[in-house]
């Protein structure tokens, strides 16, 4: 059930530990699908357009949790008609998304794959300019995702963006109705609205920004279509 005044403490399925491979593949078929015509990418992109960026320069963009890959494709693809260079990597605890993530983004060069937590990429000597989380801060407790926040200040050369779900009445039953109709997959229609029931409303943030050291003035919490929050940390340069 959806309640207004505080995020639901339940977990998705699709974080156990263990999901059939093929039942895990669809999931991350139709997160594409969703994303595409709903306008979650579209998301992601605006947070890209917020920063000023060099043609000729080479940046290294990091995403965490990047399931399928799907967010990668879409920023090659962006950076490829504005004449930018991206080296982009996507990082992600399951090897099965890691390895259909591969699948998908065969022709993309600038693309690659760590399978590992994000943490421990400066272990990996992964330096980066810009982290994006999409959809992957919900998955999160509040503390853990000021943790990941003072991670992103304290690695990121650039900043982060953040693009994750509102927490909404209409977005809650919208996709509720959406996925029991069109969806093939058990994982989608469970977690869907589960999802939006661990999204956040502009309070959430505004208290989990309170927790980090960083000046308010470089991080800007933006609403967007369709009940998206769109999170943008800009590091001192």
């Amino acid at each position: 059930m959806l309640n207004s005044k505080s995020r639901s403490e339940t977990k998705e399925l699709l974080d156990n530990d263990f999901i059939p491979k093929l039942d895990l593949y669809q999931n991350l078929k139709e997160l594409n699908f969703i994303n595409t015509w709903l306008g979650g990418h579209n998301v992601t992109l605006k947070g890209f357009n917020q920063f000023n960026f060099e043609k000729g320069k080479t940046y290294t963009i990091i995403d965490i949790g990047c399931g399928g890959g799907d967010n990668l494709i879409i920023l090659a693809k962006w950076a490829r008609k504005n004449g930018l260079t991206f080296k982009l990597i996507g990082v992600d605890l399951k090897e099965d998304c890691i390895t259909y993530a591969i699948q998908q983004c065969e022709y993309y060069k600038e693309i690659s794959f760590v399978n590992s937590d994000y943490r421990d990429l400066p272990n990996l000597n992964i330096e980066f300019d810009i982290a994006l989380a999409c959809l992957f801060t919900h998955h999160l407790n509040s503390i853990e995702i000021s943790n990941l926040l003072k991670w992103c200040n304290a690695n990121a050369k650039l900043g982060f963006i953040i693009n994750d779900l509102h927490r909404h009445f209409l977005a809650y039953h919208s996709i509720a109705w959406l996925t029991a109709i069109f969806s093939k997959s058990y994982l989608v229609k469970n977690d869907a609205k589960l999802s939006v029931a661990r999204g956040f409303v502009k309070a959430d943030w505004e208290q989990i920004l309170l927790q980090i050291n960083t000046s308010k003035q470089n991080v800007n919490v933006k609403w967007a279509w369709a009940f998206r929050w769109l999170v943008i940390g800009k590091c001192d340069l």
